[in-house]
């Protein structure tokens, strides 16, 4: 008897769906389809283009029902589901419009007659992909990896399943070969045994650092490539010569997007004690004017968290942080009997020892520390596990350089929040997980970066390999 797995709707607890899981040989024929499709999909760039832009273009005429599927699943606010659709339109229309200029062959110059460096997409790829953003966690990988010419398995995160389902639609609607881009149906198992299938020769995945160690070692075990997109824990960092209006709107945007689910969402406050009542005052404000509610509706703001597990875990690492002498300045609870509420909290008075400043928070909930100096705010934001991203605000750019060069992270933002943007390299480092999405260096991950040198005779000279 085939295995089931449910989606359940966050905002009403409510069964949406019933999946049959697929089996071992129904995922190992799957990715037999894709390796066989590789040959000839890899084959005319320009025809990859062509279909991206078809992609993009079914992503954007059906924006609104795919917006939905989102928000029903993991309880996103629809207004920012529909930003997500949107992305994941712009990412495609980026890699059909860059792609052959960022795997173009280069020239060397050498001591052979001629000497050049080729991209060659490897193969099939596996991707494990999470719930907190799942069309545009998927894509993002996904477009430059196609445009490269590999083919692509995608296992969705069991919570999000029927946006895994809808991305493969998507392609088939916009007449792409049907193999170049499959969705297969299934838990923690079904993405084992897609890393573990002959045909995979590369895995990527984005999730829980522990999960990410597992699936690292996994394939790395089997000599497949890996990256790995894990958790953050990003600081933000407040000068003393800050823009305050901005910064604590910026504070506003950082923490709580997607109900604060989201791997490059702020999550620790670093604010100099000079301008820190200031800070603290209007970030609260605005905090309470966030609209918690119905994600369907345009004019809620946060939605529910995706799971009871989750509200579980976000309401425990507050009231341990309380018990360790944190103090609630506002929120601090669930808002609702039915549904996975919980109100956007804000914490002051929060020490390095606390859950809220150790673990990563993925929730609605801001931990402030108020530091001496911004020297002292730089070492108490680089003392974590995690290395994603950072932002730092201050008028004074050479400050801001200086800073940005000492933050140990993958990526650093002055004056804004951190967003991840197909024309720069997205990564982090430590327990941020290796390797980069987005940009040409996303694309390189996935090729084969081959030399190849003409001599006109035999080189006589060298006494190592």
């Amino acid at each position: 008897m085939a295995r089931e797995l449910k989606t359940i709707n966050p905002a009403t607890e409510e069964v949406i769906n019933t999946y049959k899981m697929m089996t071992k040989e129904q995922i190992n024929e799957n990715v037999k389809k894709a390796q066989n499709a590789f040959f000839e999909w890899k084959k005319d760039i320009q025809k990859r283009a062509e279909y991206l832009y078809h992609v993009a273009h079914v992503f954007r005429q059906d924006k609104e029902r795919l917006a939905k599927v989102i928000t029903n699943e993991m309880g996103k606010a629809i207004k920012e589901a529909r930003s997500e659709v949107e992305k994941c339109a712009w990412v495609m229309e980026y890699y059909a419009d860059n792609g052959r200029v960022l795997v173009t062959d280069e020239v060397v110059n050498t001591d052979a007659r001629k000497s050049f460096i080729t991209f060659e997409p490897l193969g099939t790829v596996g991707s494990i992909m999470p719930w907190n953003f799942p069309y545009w966690q998927a894509l993002r990988f996904a477009s430059p990896s196609l445009m490269a010419g590999n083919t692509i398995v995608l296992k969705p995160a069991s919570a999000t399943m029927q946006c895994g389902i809808e991305i493969e639609k998507a392609f088939e609607k916009a007449g792409v070969p049907q193999p170049v881009f499959q969705t297969i149906v299934g838990d923690s198992t079904a993405a084992e045994m897609l890393i573990d299938s002959d045909g995979i020769n590369a895995v990527t995945f984005t999730g829980s650092v522990p999960v990410g160690a597992k699936v690292a070692q996994r394939a790395t075990s089997q000599i497949k490539k890996t990256v790995l997109e894990l958790g953050g824990s990003d600081p933000f960092i407040v000068c003393e010569d800050a823009d305050i209006e901005k910064a604590s709107t910026g504070a506003v945007k950082g923490r709580f997007i997607n109900c604060g689910q989201s791997c490059i969402a702020t999550k620790r406050f670093f604010v100099i004690k000079k301008i820190a009542d200031e800070f603290i005052e209007k970030f609260v404000q605005k905090t309470e004017k966030l609209r918690v509610g119905d994600p369907l509706s345009d004019d809620t703001d946060l939605g529910p968290l995706v799971n009871a597990s989750g509200l579980k875990t976000i309401d425990s690492q507050v009231k341990d942080s309380v018990k360790d002498g944190a103090e609630i300045l506002t929120g601090g609870e669930q808002t609702r009997s039915k549904g996975y509420f919980y109100k956007p909290t804000i914490l002051k008075n929060v020490s390095s020892n606390m859950r809220v400043a150790q673990e990563e928070v993925f929730g609605p909930v801001a931990p402030i520390v108020v530091a001496d100096s911004e020297i002292e705010a730089l070492r108490l934001a680089n003392d974590s596990q995690y290395g994603l991203g950072a932002s730092i605000w201050t008028e004074d750019l050479d400050k801001a350089e200086r800073l940005s060069r000492m933050v140990r992270s993958g990526i650093v933002t002055v004056n804004n929040v951190v967003i991840s943007d197909p024309r720069v390299p997205f990564g982090g480092i430590k327990n941020s997980g290796f390797g980069r999405e987005l940009s040409r260096y996303g694309m390189l991950e996935f090729v084969n970066i081959k030399s190849v040198r003409f001599y006109d005779q035999l080189v006589h000279q060298h006494h190592v390999e």
